[in-house]
């Protein structure tokens, strides 16, 4: 085959039909779909196997775990089973434009690149939003000025990438929370990289019986265990430590946004070395790297006032008048 799809279902009965129906209808027509059962309690499988009875030409498989293991198992099931040259990620509360699969291979194959990626809709149900990425043109390039500094996410779901790339890297099994930076080291490998400045996928933001993501100490430490193996898969790379403090600012940028005391005493505990390197970080808007200078000085009540503005003034407007 020439791309696998790798699907993991967990509790995604009200949306597989739509996820299942935007895959069998891309217009790339060698596509090996790979749907990996996690131990889902619910009716997604049978709503599966009846959108996909529809599309007999397609090649599908349904591999089934007999008990939940967690979505970094569900992929690296699929990755084991994957024959593809190409791998695409794909989860299954979300869906893809018709085109997504055959502009990702069109734009890798006739620029020679390792990664295709695209820009995609951030929806919620009522509301849609568009979320671009910067154009890179190389694996470590993407990683430096994409990830690291925080101007490209390391999404699974919006990049099509050659097989060859996952070789002797696999998903963290047992640590869900932040599993997508394993795209840090498999990127890092990447020769040449292109960007679709299309957006050809939908990330769905309203699902609450999928893989959770709920804020819990198991997540925390999850997350900390992802970013330790995601640097030590690229330990042999050329990466400053200015570069690796960008990637541990914005990893912990989310406890600032709250403005709750534990999560700001998490933000205080993780990285402090990294704090130096706040002013130096010029992809970043100025307000960002204002707040964080705030809390690297202790002010934290600038930190809470922000946030306030920004939840009950700037969004609370955006609501009315959505």
């Amino acid at each position: 085959m020439t791309v696998s799809i790798i699907i993991p279902v967990y509790k995604v009965e009200a949306y597989i039909e739509r996820c299942a129906r935007s895959l069998m209808e891309q217009t790339f027509p060698d596509i090996e779909f790979i749907f990996v059962d996690d131990g889902s309690p619910d009716g997604s499988i049978e709503i599966l196997r009846k959108v996909v009875s529809e599309y007999a030409q397609r090649n599908v498989k349904i591999l089934v775990h007999p008990e939940n293991k967690g979505l970094p198992a569900a992929r690296n099931t699929g990755l084991e089973a994957a024959t593809g040259e190409w791998i695409l990620h794909c989860d299954s509360d979300d869906w893809l434009e018709p085109t997504m699969v055959r502009r990702l291979y069109d734009a890798a194959t006739s620029a020679g690149a390792d990664i295709a990626y695209c820009d995609y809709y951030l929806d919620f149900g009522g509301s849609r939003r568009r979320l671009g990425n910067p154009s890179f043109s190389d694996g470590k390039t993407l990683v430096r000025e994409g990830y690291f500094a925080g101007t490209a996410k390391f999404n699974v779901w919006n990049k099509l990438l050659r097989a060859s790339l996952f070789q002797g890297i696999s998903f963290p099994e047992g640590h869900a929370m932040g599993e997508d930076m394993t795209m840090i080291p498999v990127s890092a490998r990447a020769g040449r990289v292109v960007h679709v400045p299309e957006a050809l996928y939908h990330y769905f933001k309203l699902n609450p019986g999928a893989y959770s993501n709920a804020f819990s100490q198991k997540n925390l430490d999850d997350v900390l265990f992802n970013v330790n193996r995601a640097l030590d898969g690229v330990r042999d790379y050329d990466f400053s430590e200015r570069d690796i403090a960008f990637f541990k600012l914005n990893v912990k940028l989310p406890f600032l946004m709250s403005g709750s005391r534990e999560q700001l005493r998490l933000w205080e505990e993780w990285f402090p070395e990294a704090n130096r390197y706040i002013s130096d970080n010029k992809s970043l808007p100025l307000r960002t790297r204002l707040v964080q200078q705030c809390a690297a000085h202790r002010l934290f009540f600038l930190v809470r006032l922000y946030c306030f503005a920004v939840d009950k003034v700037f969004y609370g407007f955006h609501r009315l008048f959505r």
